[in-house]
């Protein structure tokens, strides 16, 4: 049976070559895509670059793929959001819609392999690429998002929240529970918008097989660990009350003097003093972008 078409939105931000590369995979699905391209202010000459090229890519397209610029970086989730208003406001589209980052390379055929899944699952409302780590997402009450093992090898698996590197949502999903929450900037917004989903009786998980692989992490140590502390708490508080989110920030503050004090307990990243701002931010209500000098 031929699938319908579907449609793609890359959030792309100063690396035109690995947007390219991206591009090139998303015409190579196993059905047509419809390519938007969110551009968040990159330098003149990259945005350049994406005018000129991006309209000789290649492959199964339903229309050429489109740019749209921004005159400001707003982080992930809302320059996602830029890219799903546009889809949704066309009630005549397609019925899903993928969200991933610039530099995600999806398998050939991934999109298919989830659109057929979710034919299958009329109430799937979010569904996620594989990106390979052989875990299953999960949103806790005090933790916020951390990783179980996966319990299948192939085919669907329920996860509490779909992976950013790669999601697909549907558009009576996110009619009802809305688009990412723009407080997050970047980093814990698809586990908000899961929990969101369930909530609401939606099906959220993941198609073993269907992969995609980002290699790459452009942002410093800082910034990542600033952003993932000071969401995380933001994400416990709204879905699990303030208690869970004392709870939260009483075990952040402990992780720092622990990691300060033994460096061999410290997560891969690791930065305290950005850690210490999320949880001063988090008490101010501070949110949105993070602050420039870590950028």
């Amino acid at each position: 049976m031929e699938l319908p078409p579907v449609d793609v939105v890359l959030i792309h931000w100063n690396q035109p070559e690995r947007l390219l590369a991206a591009a090139h995979q998303y015409g190579r699905q196993g059905l047509p895509v419809r390519l938007t391209v969110v551009d968040n202010a990159s330098e003149p000459a990259a945005v350049e670059r994406l005018r000129r090229d991006l309209p000789r890519v290649e492959g199964a397209f339903d229309r050429p793929p489109l740019l749209l610029e921004q005159d400001a970086n707003l982080g992930w989730g809302p320059g996602a959001n830029v890219g799903l208003r546009r889809w949704l406001a066309d009630r005549d589209g397609s019925e899903w819609c993928g969200v991933a980052p610039h530099d995600a390379l999806a398998a050939d055929g991934t999109l298919a392999r989830i659109v057929e899944e979710g034919r299958r699952r009329p109430g799937a409302g979010l569904i996620s690429a594989d990106v390979g780590d052989g875990a299953a997402t999960v949103i806790d009450p005090y933790f916020g998002t951390v990783l179980r093992p996966a319990t299948v090898v192939e085919g669907w698996e329920p996860m509490h929240y779909p992976h950013g590197t790669l999601l697909l949502a549907r558009r009576a999903c996110l009619d009802e529970i809305g688009i990412f929450d723009e407080r997050y900037f970047a980093y814990c917004e698809e586990a908000d918008l899961g929990e969101r989903a369930r909530r609401s009786g939606w099906e959220v998980g993941i198609v073993r097989g269907a992969d995609v692989r980002n290699p790459y992490i452009a942002n410093s140590h800082a910034l990542v660990d600033y952003l993932e502390e000071r969401n995380t708490l933001l994400l416990v508080r709204d879905n699990f009350g303030r208690w869970a989110a004392t709870v939260r920030l009483g075990l952040g503050l402990w992780m720092v003097a622990r990691g300060a004090r033994d460096p061999a307990k410290r997560r891969d990243i690791f930065d305290a003093r950005a850690r210490l701002r999320a949880a001063a931010d988090h008490l101010r209500g501070r949110y949105g972008p993070p602050p420039n000098d870590l950028r």
